[in-house]
């Protein structure tokens, strides 16, 4: 597993929602923040203006992708001058964003130019979320454009047509399609974008090969007995420069890191499975039980047991 892939499947709970919809002008449509949620716009069909909750009006065009990592409220319209409608949830409700599960919805206005938008929303665990994630701004705005990876479009077409026409296998193409969408967004985000001379933060990590070979390492074979002069050989780098590399763009120490990436793997291995402890301790690189229980502790606040029954 790659660092991009791990973030997908661990922090990423329950099943994605998703809806193809189709909007007549005049319409105006409020979308409430939900914390512990991510949501995304995609304009299939004509355009619409987005209304941040905190920022001015942003056009948006066929092909343009908005993705908000945080879960901010933001409103939808065919012109910053229309009324938005309050929002159809909200983060008190049981199942955040249930206006979008699965399905395609017709909202019929006034008869005027339609605009036809897949949106959607994952659930994320706080508990699990990786610093990549939190490094993200509240809004991301990926404009249709030539150049952009075919990927994205690619995944985008399927996932629509999934929406729009459900057929045999809906059910289970629909959260694949939707880890791919998210994981195409993340992947142009980081290594794509302009850095504007960024030279820390996860953005530079992921653009840096050294950094990134053993950030690779870490995820690929968490259970092995890196050191960090083993990391370093990964990289291809002496110790000591690796090490400062490493936590200046990182923003914590390679075996500090390694330490999060396992305790977090043994914490969805808990919720996940019905693997006795020796067997999670083991594959997060734990001969001892006791010292695997030790370090889920101080890491999660409980031990193991406990934080498995509660869970």
């Amino acid at each position: 597993m790659d660092v991009l892939s791990d973030v997908v499947a661990v922090t990423r709970t329950g099943r994605p929602r998703s809806a193809y919809v189709r909007w007549h002008a005049p319409w105006g449509q409020e979308f409430a923040s939900v914390p512990g949620s991510a949501g995304f716009q995609v304009i299939l069909q004509g355009s619409c203006w987005l209304l941040p909750a905190e920022a001015e009006p942003v056009q948006l065009r066929t092909g343009d992708v908005v993705f908000l990592p945080h879960g901010s409220g933001h409103a939808l319209a065919d012109s910053p001058e229309t009324p938005v409608t309050a929002p159809a949830c909200g983060p008190e409700d049981p199942e955040p964003h249930a206006a979008y599960a699965s399905d395609s919805v017709d909202r019929s206005g006034a008869g005027g130019p339609a605009t036809v938008l897949l949106c959607g929303a994952y659930q994320l665990d706080p508990s699990r979320t990786h610093p990549l994630l939190l490094t993200l701004p509240d809004l991301i705005h990926l404009p249709a454009h030539p150049d952009r990876r075919v990927e994205l479009d690619w995944a985008v077409k399927l996932l629509a047509a999934e929406l729009e026409t459900p057929s045999l296998g809906t059910d289970a193409a629909v959260p694949a399609l939707l880890d791919t969408l998210l994981l195409y967004i993340l992947r142009i985000w980081f290594t794509e974008r302009p850095t504007g001379g960024d030279t820390t933060g996860w953005a530079a990590a992921l653009n840096d090969p050294t950094v990134t070979a053993a950030l690779h390492a870490i995820h690929r074979d968490p259970a092995a007995p890196w050191t960090v002069a083993k990391l370093a050989a990964e990289s291809g780098l002496s110790r000591a420069p690796f090490a400062r590399r490493f936590a200046r763009l990182v923003g914590q120490p390679p075996l500090g890191y390694l330490t999060w990436w396992r305790m977090t793997t043994a914490a969805r291995l808990l919720r996940t499975s019905d693997a006795p402890l020796r067997s999670i301790a083991a594959q997060v690189g734990y001969t001892s039980e006791f010292a695997f229980a030790n370090a889920f502790k101080r890491t999660h606040g409980t031990a193991p047991g406990a934080y498995r029954r509660k869970s």
